[in-house]
């Protein structure tokens, strides 16, 4: 009987070694795709002087050719492994990830490697929806919400890393940007291959509309073309008209197959729940807001100030700090205030912020005075926002549509990342702003991202899911 009990504790002991390293594995790869996006912002500059007489408009889409795709992908690509094998999708998605970023480092070319960004953003929107499904079915109930908590601050992580991080690997050169993702991707590659058990949802015997999922990739891909180079080609010739028409109509496109196919890539059942509509709203608005103030504030640091990347990097890298610090100051707050008013206060707080920095922007750049205090403010308001609105959204959701809710807000904030770098490209018209007009741009450009926050700041009390008290 003593061999026995000793058997089982070995037993036990050895399911949560195991299940902790699962949950190592998983949040290794979430935390490499989220670092990639910040790494890359403080590279941009760095990127366009390797690629001589690329325009901003064309460098946006190193940003926005990954966004749009992992938004267009991350729902059917969620669904496709729930119905085939997670462990699957996680493999394929991770292995896509790593050789994608391995040719983004020797790309010759631009296009070449927007190209492989497309790769990069696909295999990202595999592994991210799989590697939350392989962690729910291989941890054991008990310890579920933790690692799911685990598992979203390994991207909070990489968002205080990355900026600094990514100004060190810069100083080497602009591709260890994207080679730093290769030793991690393989060493996590071959540790689930032999660590994570697979997993899949019987009741997924549909295909979702990967169709509508294409079309929601041109009609963005359009739409973000015609806000950053609409301002060049204008309404006379064919180009900007061209783009407008493609997304009016792509957005048409995806509404009808939204209520006509049999699995659209968002049940209309899930749009009628305000909480829930709300929630998307909001993150579009804010994750716009928040997709513009980063890149606008290295720009403006590398372009006008004459940082180095590195010091880009170290400049940076408060704000995101704030975030996980203000995200347990608002669990207290959520006490006493509906999630709304708290998501409100955080948008409110980034308006502010970018108003901060439009008010103090000077001909002469001085970073603690002009720079830092509202940097510092947009973090704290991301803080309060941002984890307590992707807490909220799926809390009035049935349980059996909380996946598939959790996937659309994610892409939800893709899209607002794509309309934020387009609308600052738009705004700005060129990395090289003329000094004598940087800071008239770069202060319109402020005061655009204020409004826009303003305006998420406002749909947030539509989110009226209230936390409980104790």
């Amino acid at each position: 009987m003593v061999q026995y009990s000793q058997r089982a504790e070995t037993a036990a002991a050895t399911t949560a070694d195991r299940s902790n390293l699962v949950l190592l594995i998983l949040c290794s790869a979430a935390f490499t795709a989220m670092l990639d996006v910040f790494v890359v912002n403080i590279a941009f500059t760095a990127i366009g002087a390797a690629y001589t007489g690329s325009s901003l408009a064309d460098l946006s889409w190193i940003l926005n050719a990954y966004t749009i795709v992992y938004a267009a992908l991350l729902i059917p690509a969620g669904r496709l492994a729930d119905r085939y094998g997670r462990k699957a999708g996680f493999l394929g998605g991770l292995a896509v990830f790593t050789l994608a970023s391995a040719v983004c480092a020797a790309s010759p070319t631009l296009g070449v490697l927007i190209a492989a960004r497309v790769l990069q953003a696909a295999g990202a929107a595999a592994l991210t929806p799989a590697s939350l499904g392989l962690l729910l079915t291989a941890m054991p109930a008990a310890e579920r919400a933790y690692a799911v908590k685990v598992w979203a601050t390994s991207t909070s992580v990489a968002a205080a890393l990355g900026p600094v991080l990514g100004g060190a690997l810069v100083q080497l050169s602009w591709q260890w940007v994207f080679l730093v993702n290769v030793p991690i991707g393989v060493a996590a590659l071959l540790a689930a291959i032999r660590f994570v058990p697979d997993s899949r949802d019987e009741s997924v015997t549909a295909i979702p509309d990967v169709l509508g999922a294409l079309v929601l990739a041109v009609a963005l891909g359009a739409t973000a073309l015609a806000l950053v180079q609409g301002p060049e080609w204008g309404w006379s010739g064919p180009g900007l008209p061209t783009a407008v028409a493609v997304a009016a109509l792509g957005t048409a496109a995806i509404v009808i197959r939204v209520f006509r196919h049999p699995v659209p890539i968002v049940a209309p059942a899930l749009l009628r729940v305000r909480t829930f509509s709300s929630a998307n709203c909001t993150a579009l608005l804010f994750c716009t807001a928040f997709g513009a103030v980063l890149p606008s504030v290295v720009l403006w640091l590398e372009g006008r100030a004459g940082f180095s990347a590195l010091r880009t990097g170290w400049a940076i890298a408060p704000g995101p700090l704030m975030v996980p610090i203000f995200a347990a100051v608002s669990q207290q707050l959520l006490r006493r205030w509906s999630s709304g008013m708290v998501v409100a206060f955080g948008n409110l707080l980034v308006g502010v912020g970018a108003a901060m920095l439009a008010l103090s922007a000077d001909t002469e750049v001085d970073y603690a005075t002009q720079v830092l205090p509202g940097w510092i403010v947009v973090g704290i308001g991301v803080g309060f926002a941002l984890p307590t609105l992707l807490a909220t959204a799926t809390v009035g959701l049935p349980a059996a549509w909380v996946a598939t809710g959790s996937a659309v807000v994610n892409t939800s904030r893709q899209l607002g990342y794509v309309l934020g770098v387009s609308l600052l490209v738009a705004v700005l018209g060129s990395t090289a702003v003329p000094a004598e007009r940087a800071e008239t741009v770069f202060t319109r450009a402020w005061w655009v991202i204020a409004a826009v926050a303003a305006v998420a700041a406002l749909t947030s009390f539509g989110i009226t899911e209230k936390r409980n008290s104790e």
